[in-house]
């Protein structure tokens, strides 16, 4: 008995001396971490209940030459359900009213929100998709319905807030503006958006929050915070009018020729002013969206409208004059070896300089070249390059193509070089460089520098502006470019782009037909690809606009020839131009130009100046005509597709509430 109440004594002691012994290296502990490593302690616990949080700058928005957005950044709204945070009293409660107001919103029945809801419950789901892309107006709707205005714990609305680049044009432009990267989001790096990426994003602030109950987090005054700085907003020269105007005479020309792909660039001659580059390509399924931007990148052989360059640089040299006589022999010679044929069966016999121009002869430019400049080509080259013909424009936006003029020496010269640029091929330029030189002949000589921006804001107030630069103050002298004017004129009038002359409003111009992938002969005999395109000026007069339009690989079954595909481009938009804003000195009836764009102006006029208090009936209507008139209304207007009104979300004869939202699908 004393020997089992000694062992269990020795067991307590035992005990007694490892819970001792445990204490003592607990109270150690505390002491280190108290006063050994306290300051390491006490800044994890703070870093982990504080944090620095990003506050993301506002992006800038890009403008229209007039005011009109052309890129702004909205926020968007997620709406998600947490099913389980829901007490079932709530939910049963308010399941059937919410239902309803879902199902009266989004168009679906009561039925459909209620089996996804209780599905929702069952499944234990705390992430369930209610809504998504909401504006700030819907979000508010569904805020305030059922269940959902208990807030988040109560009531399980979870609410993910983004913002959202989006463009009031559409696809419109939408390679010239620029679009976000969507593998790398907040990364611009095409079009306007791309080009001044650094001024539009402004610099993102910090700010210290604290971690408080429930997972929430709370601002705190730290001596570091940094506030956002907003981007700027950039001011470009486009005119929304005619890059309406631009995009959709190419869209019907490209459709109506099954064409591959195809721009369009309008610019101000005075001031360099780009005013519209559209760009389509056509897709898979046969339609056609704004796929690369061709207009500045794609660098080819321009096939006839370099002649103009030819012609101005002998005449400048005065190797040749207009009145120069050239055999064209019977449309067909042979040349260093090589076949130059003329498009004409029997070709055009003996003509003048100025008639192998305005008849767009190959024979004719490449016998006047080859004979004036064989025994110096670089005098023709050098003359080519001293007007910048070789290098890039420099425009802001990214991806310029690079011009190739080959010269004596080069890899790519041979006997044929000389004769072959004279009428387009052996050399590779851009639409927009081509139309540089083109602009420089409409602007009496002043080669001027094309352009997008006019200037950077900050809050309405300017930053930096961007002016006219000349690149050439007078490439040729007034006699030569007067010269080459008539001729572009008389290439309208009587030359191969006689079927788009007019007697009411006048062009000039030079229609080009080049062919395309060709390295092959066999397989190009075989399945004959062309690039067509139209390069000049209106009014032939005192010009106001220069324009390009480029249509590649249209279907040789409907015609290749530029006056076919792209003269009737060039004449709608520079019609359309004219009916829109008349330009008296050089219009002499304006009603007779076009009688239903004249009644589409008409209409739009005659119903902006009416004071609305019901959705007026919108269908046939064209697209910005609609979406001019519903904004002076005070209605925020969706547009799906392009062309005029076919259908509209709110029907005619609804009464107008302010800041509602109206979807046209055009078409």
């Amino acid at each position: 008995m004393a020997i089992a109440e000694k062992n269990i004594l020795n067991r307590l002691y035992f005990i007694a001396g490892g819970m001792f012994l445990f204490a003592l290296l607990i109270a150690i502990k505390l002491a280190d971490i108290q006063f050994v490593e306290g300051d390491k302690y006490r800044e994890l616990a703070k870093k982990n209940n504080t944090q620095n949080f990003t506050i993301p700058a506002n992006r800038g928005n890009v403008y229209s030459d007039d005011g009109s957005l052309l890129a702004s950044s909205v926020p968007k709204y997620n709406i998600r359900f947490d099913a389980v945070t829901v007490s079932s009293e709530d939910f049963k409660e308010n399941l059937v009213p919410l239902s309803k107001e879902l199902g009266a919103m989004f168009g679906k029945s009561p039925s459909y929100y209620q089996n996804l809801l209780r599905k929702a419950r069952a499944n234990k789901n705390r992430y369930l998709l209610i809504a998504k892309n909401l504006g700030y107006t819907d979000y508010i709707k569904i805020k305030k319905m059922p269940l959902f205005r208990k807030g988040p714990y109560k009531g399980g609305v979870i609410v993910i807030q983004k913002t959202v680049r989006e463009h009031p044009m559409g696809k419109i432009g939408a390679r010239l503006v620029g679009n976000e990267d969507r593998e790398n989001p907040g990364y611009y790096a095409v079009g306007l958006e791309g080009a001044f990426n650094e001024k539009l994003s402004g610099k993102d602030g910090k700010r210290l929050k604290q971690k408080i109950a429930k997972g929430q987090w709370k601002p705190v005054y730290d001596e570091n915070e940094v506030e956002p700085q907003d981007g700027y907003d950039v001011v470009s020269t486009i005119n929304v009018n005619i890059q309406d105007i631009a995009h959709h005479a190419l869209l019907k020309q490209l459709e109506e020729y099954e064409a591959d792909h195809g721009c369009v660039i309008v610019m101000d001659v005075k001031t360099g002013e780009i005013k519209a580059v559209s760009n389509l390509g056509r897709s898979q399924d046969g339609g056609y969206y704004e796929r690369y931007n061709y207009a500045i990148w794609e660098s080819a052989e321009p096939g006839s409208t370099f002649k103009t360059v030819a012609m101005t640089v002998a005449l400048e040299h005065k190797v040749i004059d207009t009145s120069t006589i050239v055999d064209t022999k019977e449309g067909k010679v042979r040349l260093y070896g090589r076949s130059i044929t003329d498009s004409r069966r029997g070709g055009y016999g003996k003509i003048s300089a100025a008639k192998a121009l305005e008849v767009s002869s190959n024979i004719g430019f490449a016998t006047l070249i080859n004979d004036a400049y064989k025994d110096n080509p670089k005098k023709f080259t050098n003359q080519v390059k001293a007007w910048g013909l070789d290098k890039k424009v420099g425009v802001t936006i990214k991806g310029e193509g690079m011009p190739v003029i080959p010269e004596e020496g080069d890899a790519l010269w041979s006997r044929n070089a000389l004769p072959s640029m004279s009428y387009g091929y052996n050399l590779k330029m851009t639409p927009l460089q081509i139309l540089t030189f083109y602009n420089a002949i409409a602007n009496d000589g002043k080669m001027v520098k094309p352009h997008f921006i006019r200037e950077i804001r900050s809050w309405n107030q300017k930053v930096e502006t961007f002016g006219t630069v000349v690149l050439n103050e007078q490439i040729a002298s007034k006699t030569t470019i007067n010269k080459i004017q008539e001729i572009l004129k008389n290439i309208v009038k009587r030359g191969t782009g006689k079927s788009l002359y007019s007697e009411n409003f006048s062009m000039a111009g030079k229609t080009g037909t080049a062919r395309t992938d060709y390295a092959n002969a066999v397989e190009w005999n075989k399945d004959r690809k062309y690039v067509s395109s139209f390069a000049g000026y209106f009014p032939a007069e005192n010009p106001k606009y220069s324009c390009i339009v480029v249509i590649h690989k249209p279907s040789t079954k409907k015609g290749y020839y530029g006056a076919d595909v792209t003269g009737p481009v060039f004449k709608r938009i520079a019609q359309k131009i004219f009916t829109d804003s008349p330009l008296k000195a050089q219009v002499t009836n304006v009603d007779a130009v076009d009688i239903i764009f004249q009644k589409d102006f008409e209409n739009y006029y005659g119903n902006a100046q009416k004071h609305y208090k019901k959705v007026p009936n919108l269908k046939g209507m064209a697209g910005m005509d609609a979406v001019s008139l519903l904004e002076n209304m005070g209605l925020k207007v969706t547009i799906e597709g392009n062309g005029s009104v076919t259908a509209q979300s709110i029907a005619s004869g609804e009464p107008i509430k302010k800041g509602q939202t109206i979807i046209l699908t055009l078409s």
